[in-house]
């Protein structure tokens, strides 16, 4: 009897970690993993994200459109984790100052700019609202018009000296983040 129940627990734990598996692979398949690094100077940031895709959807625009992410709504910056970036030293994100460390990133897309936050809670997996209380800095970027990107993408750029700018680009839309060593 022992050896039945030993049995049968043994045959759950093994599907429940192939579901698992599979439901974790697929969300990657999905939206792979994306890494930006970049040192200039003295300065080093990094962002990890995962890489969500257009396939053939309304990205930003209204509710009433069924846009994926509809203006005035809470955006984690990519899929799956949370949007992470690294600065090794203290910074100014646009005119916010910002300690060395690692944030969450994320927005509130809007219609002409998005507003980008830094938020000191890390790790979190979904699309759960950060608790605002938590943000460390603030900034409105204007939304620029680009060719198409199919798959939500940041690259880190040299701006000048030893600044950084971060560039986020997906569907038809197009913005950068000065980022400069305080």
């Amino acid at each position: 009897m022992v050896k039945k129940i030993l049995i049968g627990v043994g045959i759950f734990v093994v599907l429940a970690g192939a579901a698992l598996i599979y439901l974790n692979y697929r969300n990657y398949s999905l939206s792979p993993k994306g890494e930006a690094k970049l040192t200039n100077g003295d300065l080093e940031v990094e962002v990890t994200y995962c890489r969500p895709s257009v396939r053939e959807r309304v990205v930003f625009g209204t509710a009433e459109e069924g846009a994926l992410q509809p203006f005035g709504q809470y955006w984690r910056l990519g899929a799956n984790e949370s949007t992470e970036i690294t600065f090794n030293q203290d910074v100014f994100v646009v005119d916010q100052e910002v300690e060395k460390g690692t944030y969450k990133l994320y927005a509130i897309p809007g219609e002409n700019y998005f507003e980008f936050r830094l938020n000191s809670e890390l790790g979190n997996w979904g699309a759960f609202e950060a608790d605002t209380a938590l943000d460390v800095a603030s900034v409105q970027i204007p939304v620029m018009a680009n060719e198409h990107t199919e798959q939500f993408t940041i690259s880190l750029e040299p701006l000048y000296d030893s600044s950084v700018k971060a560039v986020f680009k997906w569907a038809k839309m197009k913005m950068v983040i000065p980022i400069v060593p305080q």
